[in-house]
């Protein structure tokens, strides 16, 4: 049984397409496409230093042309920040006096211990103040 050389090539781009599955590698699939392109060359008749040529060519290219672009919109996506860093930068209510000691504000909603940055300083009630950052569960502002 003698197996034609775009047979093969198509074996070449299923096993290439596994570890693109398994690893998640966009790079596996590309090389899988480069595959199939050496495939369709072997079957319009070309010889095996075409197939090859059309396979690298066509690999490199989706590489060169295709990493930089999903590298491009994987970097341009808006980064979320939660938890506490979300907190910082926001504004409060003080509730209770809050001075280099301690002190209450609510913040998104919440009822927070609090301390400013600066020990000299301090907020009354019903003023707006910053918050730079949590350390613990108190909120450092300014």
């Amino acid at each position: 049984m003698d197996i034609d050389a775009w047979v093969w090539w198509l074996i070449g781009a299923v096993g290439l397409g596994i570890p693109l599955v398994l690893t998640a590698m966009p790079e596996f699939g590309m090389f899988s496409v480069g595959a199939v392109a050496g495939a369709v060359t072997a079957a319009l008749g070309f010889g095996v230093v075409a197939q090859v040529l059309v396979f690298v060519v066509v690999s490199v290219a989706l590489i060169a042309v295709v990493r930089p672009i999903a590298a491009r919109h994987r970097d341009d996506r808006p980064r979320h920040t939660s938890g506490i860093d979300a907190l910082k930068g926001r504004q409060a209510m003080v509730l209770e006096r809050v001075d280099g000691h301690g002190g209450r504000i609510k913040l998104a909603g919440e009822i927070w211990s609090a301390r400013t940055l600066d020990i000299g300083q301090s907020f009354e009630p019903g003023e707006q103040v910053d918050v730079v950052d949590i350390d613990g569960a108190t909120a450092v502002v300014m």
